[in-house]
């Protein structure tokens, strides 16, 4: 049992193929991490994610073995952008979804496909992050705090008592780094969250206003107009699923 690797590995040496160098990986994972765009997409193209050559065989079964390589990628492309800024539980959160999408797949082109969407996915978020990207870990820590208690009520004091600071150093510090006042930003988050539910869920702008802990319905309204410049009706008629726009709530949303 002991000298199987051993045996392996004198296998291994007999062969003439090797692992790529690892600046080529290194490269890759820092595109990912700085929002470099144009650089995702020219190696996903290239199809380096699926070429055999030099990365290493970790399954005899053709399909196994890319999904092997696909949760390598994703669980290293997570910790690299967390590591440059992406909010930690959004993070794992993508991670996971990614890797439920993989259960269902069966073709290696399904599996380079998702690839390719995944990689793209966290360096558009990574663009976004990075334009505001801040370093300080009472502020990271405050934009992950938000991210998961996005749909409850937040306030400064709980931030700042989940983060470990008063609330007058986490608002100055905060405003400083990320442009926005705490306040400010959670509201943000609430109606970007809001505009997902509008596009992508069958929930009744009602559901979407208690589901968010908006204070009533009034104020959904007033704060998704201020912040979008249209109301939520209007938005899912304009944004929405076909199936979803036609909505039974009365035209006081408008």
């Amino acid at each position: 049992m002991e000298n199987r690797f051993e045996n392996f590995e004198i296998t291994k040496d007999d062969e003439e193929e090797k692992h790529r160098a690892s600046s080529e990986e290194f490269a890759f994972y820092d595109a990912v991490s700085h929002g470099n765009i144009d650089a995702v997409r020219k190696n996903c193209q290239a199809r380096r994610f699926s070429e055999s050559e030099g990365v290493g065989h970790l399954s005899t079964d053709p399909v196994l073995n890319i999904k092997y390589h696909f949760v390598i990628t994703c669980a290293l492309v997570t910790r690299v952008c967390i590591e440059a800024g992406m909010i930690e539980e959004q993070g794992y959160r993508l991670s996971d979804y990614y890797i439920q999408q993989l259960d269902s797949l069966h073709t290696i082109s399904d599996v380079e496909n998702l690839h390719d969407i995944m990689v793209i996915d966290f360096t558009t978020k990574m663009r976004m992050t990075n334009a505001h990207l801040c370093t300080s870990k009472p502020v990271q820590d405050a934009l992950n705090y938000i991210y998961i208690h996005r749909d409850e009520p937040v306030s400064v004091d709980a931030v700042a008592e989940s983060v470990g600071v008063s609330s007058g150093y986490l608002s100055r510090i905060f405003k400083k780094e990320v442009g926005v006042s705490v306040s400010d930003y959670v509201r943000q988050k609430k109606i970007e969250t809001a505009t997902n539910l509008l596009k992508y869920s069958p929930y009744s702008m009602v559901d979407i206003a208690n589901r968010l802990s908006f204070s009533s319905q009034s104020h959904f309204i007033q704060t998704f107009k201020k912040v979008i410049g249209t109301t939520p009706l209007k938005y899912r008629q304009k944004y929405g699923r076909s199936e979803w726009n036609v909505d039974d709530e009365s035209k006081s949303w408008l």
